[in-house]
């Protein structure tokens, strides 16, 4: 299985393998022994999906102490363009982000370890966005970073006349306002 290091440590890219004929296709999406043979070890205990149309910015989010969430991240229909965030506190990395396309064509995941903000914009008509957490959603432990924090410069790839945005996603703190614990 084809494991990707971005330049951010402990953020995975993971590009499944096809098999595909005139049938159609067929891809292992998760299989615990070789995810942690690349270094992801994650028990996860909640899937969540959502289905939003084009324009649609959701995050940036995250949970703090022990209700933090590492996530597998992916696209069953459409595409997205998809964020994190690392605020692990003392990372070499803080503050960085890294965003990848994830579409139902490219099938692509994106493994998401605890300390990050999490964050993804629809580029298609609609997208159906699939994601495993390893711990239960805690609104207490909840926490956000605005989407158009200056200090991270983020760039949605979406007109800002596209975004659509829920009143609590726009009333977010920017970065260094935040609570990590």
């Amino acid at each position: 299985m084809p494991f990707t290091e971005t330049h951010i440590p402990g953020l995975i890219l993971f590009e499944p393998q096809l098999w595909e004929d005139e049938r159609g296709y067929f891809f292992e999406a998760f299989n615990a022994r070789e995810f942690e043979k690349a270094g992801i070890s994650a028990d996860f205990v909640q899937d969540n999906q959502a289905k939003s149309t084009y324009g649609v910015l959701r995050g940036l989010h995250y949970q703090v102490g022990h209700h933090a969430q590492a996530k597998l991240v992916r696209v069953l229909e459409g595409e997205v363009f998809d964020v994190a965030v690392d605020l692990r506190e003392g990372s070499p990395s803080y503050g960085q982000w890294f965003g990848v396309a994830l579409s139902e064509r490219n099938k692509k995941q994106l493994f998401v370890p605890k300390g990050f903000a999490h964050g993804y914009s629809v580029l298609s008509p609609s997208a159906v966005f699939f994601y495993k957490c390893d711990q239960y959603y805690n609104k207490s432990q909840e926490g956000g970073i605005r989407y158009d924090d200056p200090n991270l410069n983020i760039d949605w790839r979406l007109p800002d006349s596209a975004m659509i945005l829920s009143p609590k996603d726009l009333e977010l703190p920017y970065l260094g306002s935040h609570r990590t614990k």
